[in-house]
């Protein structure tokens, strides 16, 4: 079960009759997979294997994933300069940004398993020269440091995807369909001011959502 302690070196060794040397790979390995966190100190602990995503929070990839006790990485696929701007419609509500917007596609990756797949959209305007910046790092980071933008609210709607295309099954380096979730949002950094948008695909085998209601 997730949270549970795994037997320490000296008990994998007592039970098994194996060396100290084994003991230590098998928990290793473990953890290297993705299947535990060793706490210094405490000890090995089995891992949950979803992710939890919290709707209610500005949270980014990275750091969802670090707090999830997951290695987060990135892969860019493509970018796309888009002149005339970019709209959507969130939970009945027309969201726009005015051009020109970069268009970034990028697959997420926990522990080198690719289970999120994203388009964002990017006001140049409020961050000119950033299709220059290395895209595979965190854009809250560069937000931040590079353009002194403060993220201040997040409107996002959640759906179920009962079913994958061919390409996205390819990425997500499936053999057959999953359910997965729809997320589309719009992330501001001042009153009406729209930073970017957001259409990203979720595995449903690796992620969960919460929501919390007030």
């Amino acid at each position: 079960m997730p949270g549970m302690q795994t037997p320490s070196e000296n008990e994998i060794i007592k039970k098994y009759g194996v060396s100290n040397t084994t003991a230590r790979k098998v928990l290793s390995e473990l953890e290297s997979l993705g299947y535990a966190t060793r706490i210094k100190g405490k000890g090995t602990f089995v891992r949950s294997r979803y992710v939890d995503k919290t709707v209610t929070r500005i949270l980014g990839f990275s750091n969802n994933m670090r707090q999830s006790g997951f290695v987060p990485s990135t892969k860019l696929l493509h970018t796309k300069l888009i002149k005339s701007g970019y709209s959507m419609t969130i939970s009945g509500r027309f969201y726009a940004i005015k051009g020109p917007v970069l268009q970034i596609h990028r697959l997420r990756l926990a522990n080198n398993v690719p289970i999120m797949l994203e388009w964002r959209f990017i006001s140049l305007k409020l961050c000119p020269g950033i299709e220059k910046m290395n895209l595979q790092t965190s854009l809250y980071d560069i937000y931040e440091k590079n353009y002194d933008l403060k993220l201040t609210q997040v409107d996002q709607m959640l759906s179920v995807l009962p079913n994958l295309n061919p390409n996205i099954l390819n990425l997500f380096e499936l053999n057959e369909n999953t359910p997965s979730f729809l997320l589309t949002g719009a992330t501001f950094c001042g009153k009406g001011t729209i930073l970017e948008m957001e259409e990203s695909i979720f595995r449903g085998d690796k992620y969960s959502f919460s929501v919390k209601a007030t």
